[in-house]
């Protein structure tokens, strides 16, 4: 992985659109941070690549690139992460770090081969990025019952939710609020590490070395952290060592794709995990979505709107702890508890309140029924 600084960019003479293809891998990367963008895709097509930014899971078209551009700022970008540029008829992963001075970023590259030409997606890492952990909340009551939920000093912590929820700036927020303000030492084991923090120990899974999950998850065990966490729990070995990690005095939290708190007990117990362990370990389970919040400039956000937004997306939470997770290790069947307020209520709540409008609810709750919907908010 290498540690690139974009610095220069050079307009191309009358008739050609860019020579300096470092000058436009620039300026690809330099918008689509501007306007907050997570990735940046690259859809190639028969005549061209139309470049396009995910803001706030929405994809805007940002730029039409040449074949012939778009494939040099590919190869670009393709060479400055430590992928093979000659190889084109596989997939191919690959990282680098930049400075958009004074801000650093991690960014993660992925190329696929298409009919046309490779299709190529970079998702940006801030690392300088900080969220107040208070303020990622719509609704700010729920930092608070998550503070307590993780006060203990054992027992196994999960954050699920589908990709692009927002999982991991929940985590380390919550692990930066406890590592400094309550004094506890972190270790954590990621794949890979998306946000170096100096207030944590930090180890990145390298499988080609025999550093996976579970051989990192053993040596941290011996480092004596107070909070041991996961990156993601994906196998049986991982699972159980989780689970024997906080029989032994360790609080370990990790993150599963789950589409609800209540279908984490069954993921478990699919990873061989007895039920009476895990009725003994676990603490709490949450599970979230990133709602977009109504722009107060406009009623179509454009991306150079987006640009004065800073609280553009806010998390909704489903907590399951204390009676309610009782009631779920008593039954991993139930499909759902009288008294827990889901994520389906919040977000009919966050409507009834103003706060989102009439697509987000479609599309977070797959339903959309005026009389229904004002009726259960």
């Amino acid at each position: 992985m290498k540690s690139v600084v974009f610095c220069r960019h050079i307009e191309a003479e009358e008739g050609v659109f860019y020579l300096n293809i470092e000058a436009k891998g620039q300026e690809i990367i330099k918008q689509a941070v501007e306007v907050g963008a997570s990735d940046v895709h690259f859809h190639p097509k028969e005549k061209g690549t139309l470049i396009q930014f995910r803001v706030d899971n929405k994809l805007y078209d940002a730029m039409w690139l040449s074949s012939s551009i778009s494939q040099k700022v590919l190869s670009h970008f393709k060479f400055l992460s430590g992928m093979d540029i000659g190889e084109k008829r596989r997939p191919q992963n690959g990282a680098m770090d930049i400075v958009l001075y004074p801000h650093r970023f991690h960014i993660r590259l992925s190329t696929i081969p298409t009919p046309y030409h490779e299709s190529l997606v970079l998702r940006i890492l801030p690392q300088d990025e900080t969220h107040a952990f208070k303020e990622l909340f719509l609704f700010p009551t729920i930092a608070n019952r998550l503070l307590q939920i993780v006060s203990y000093n054992s027992g196994l912590f999960m954050i699920t939710g589908p990709t692009g929820s927002g999982k991991t700036t929940t985590l380390y927020s919550l692990l930066q609020t406890l590592s400094v303000k309550r004094q506890r030492r972190v270790l954590t084991i990621e794949d890979p590490i998306e946000k170096r923090n100096p207030d944590f120990i930090q180890m990145e899974v390298n499988e080609k070395a025999g550093l996976s999950f579970y051989e990192g998850f053993k040596a941290g065990l011996r480092h004596d952290p107070d909070i041991l966490v996961v990156g993601e729990i994906r196998d049986e070995k991982t699972a159980q060592l989780a689970i024997r990690a906080s029989m032994t005095g360790h609080l370990v939290v990790s993150t599963l794709h789950t589409g609800s708190t209540l279908e984490c007990i069954p993921r478990l117990l699919e990873f061989g995990i007895p039920l009476s362990y895990i009725a003994q370990t676990l603490r709490g389970v949450v599970t979230q979505r990133l709602v977009p919040i109504k722009c107060p400039f406009c009623e179509v956000c454009s991306l150079e709107c987006l640009k004065r937004r800073k609280h553009r997306k806010l998390a909704v939470v489903e907590i399951l702890a204390g009676l309610h997770l009782q009631k779920a290790l008593h039954d991993p069947t139930l499909l759902s508890i009288q008294g827990q307020t889901t994520i389906k209520d919040y977000v009919l709540r966050a409507y009834a309140l103003g706060f989102i409008d009439k697509e987000t609810v479609e599309r977070e709750l797959g339903l959309w029924n005026r009389e229904s919907i004002q009726m259960e908010a």
